[in-house]
């Protein structure tokens, strides 16, 4: 797919919770401890999963949410995009134009990043 360009910006902090709740699954997946909390971006065209992605589903972990997993790189470092069904499937475009990176650092504070800077994520 490439390397996608968007600015970031500042979330509901919905995934923050989940990760810090369900971080033993999304290690288990990933191989990684994730920090509990996304980078957001707001790209310029609507994003859709590509072909191979990995997967958290609901029934894993007894919830009502499944989630793809989309391996990345933000900053050399590795990551994710993580994608809700609901998201993926039921938002409009402008929704989904916008992605959540996730990684093993707070990439806020590990780069400097402030709403409305540009950032690439390259996806596998």
């Amino acid at each position: 797919m490439g390397v996608l360009r968007g600015r970031v910006e500042t979330g509901v902090g919905d995934f923050a919770r989940w990760i810090e709740k369900l971080n033993d699954h999304y290690h288990r997946i990933t191989g990684l401890r994730l920090f509990p909390g996304t980078l957001n971006v707001r790209l310029e065209a609507p994003f859709h999963r590509p072909a191979r992605f990995l997967r958290l589903e609901k029934e894993d972990y007894g919830g009502a949410v499944s989630v793809s997993l989309i391996p990345c790189r933000i900053f050399g470092r590795k990551a994710f995009i993580l994608r809700p069904d609901k998201a993926e499937f039921e938002a409009p475009d402008e929704e989904k134009c916008l992605i959540e990176v996730a990684t093993d650092v707070k990439l806020r504070d590990a780069h400097g990043l402030v709403d409305g800077d540009w950032v690439e994520v390259e996806v596998e």
